[in-house]
């Protein structure tokens, strides 16, 4: 299996002076090229002992402040986090040929952030914040939906869903991005932004 790209290349001129300007440029090209999810992302998180564990979440917000996911902090990336907080978010966006990936820390956003995404969530999506201790062990599917069931009673639609105090956001604030292009011959653009003070500078990795 062997794909061969053949996209426009990717130059140092081209590129906006920040990379989050970069980014949502990409990623709006990204929306009107169609692909699925665009905001679906890899987060790579190592535990104390440097053992990596990854898993797909959404991209919720970006800024200049960061990249924002939401999740329950007792989650295996939250306790990973919590005592490494060096991550790293790929962004495959295979039908263009492109992936963006980001180096950095990741920190808590503060509650009034929490609260307020929160609110805008589906009532659903707000039960199961409640009804799920992520990465736990649970016996059966019946007992999550047992669980389910009981807070649509207790918070049935329309009514004010608190958000779980071990449910939130989480910012990376990024130290790298690079942004890759592929090229025909495997011979691909990497350009990657790294942060010096207060600016970035740009650099060309090889392939």
């Amino acid at each position: 299996m062997r794909a061969r790209y053949r996209a426009d290349g990717l130059d140092e001129m081209s590129l906006a002076k920040d990379p989050v300007t970069q980014f949502l440029a990409w990623f709006a090209q990204a929306e009107a090229a169609g692909l699925h999810e665009p905001n679906a992302m890899v987060l790579s998180t190592a535990d104390a002992e440097g053992r990596p564990s990854s898993r797909t979440v959404l991209l919720k917000q970006c800024t200049e402040d960061g990249f924002v996911l939401f999740t329950n902090y007792g989650s295996r990336k939250g306790r990973e986090i919590a005592v490494n907080p060096y991550v790293s978010l790929l962004f495959p966006w295979h039908g263009i040929a492109r992936q963006v990936i980001v180096g950095g820390r990741a920190e808590r956003v503060s509650r009034a952030e929490t609260a307020a995404y929160f609110r805008t969530r589906p009532h659903g999506s707000q039960l199961g914040a409640w009804a799920s201790e992520q990465s736990s062990t649970v016996a059966s599917r019946e007992d999550l939906d047992r669980m389910f069931a009981a807070l649509a009673e207790r918070y049935p639609e329309g009514e004010d869903v608190p958000a779980p105090p071990q449910w939130g956001g989480l910012r990376v604030v990024p130290e790298t991005v690079e942004f890759w292009q592929g090229r025909e011959n495997r011979l691909h653009d990497r350009l990657r932004y790294r942060r010096e003070g207060d600016g970035w500078t740009i650099e060309r990795l090889c392939p």
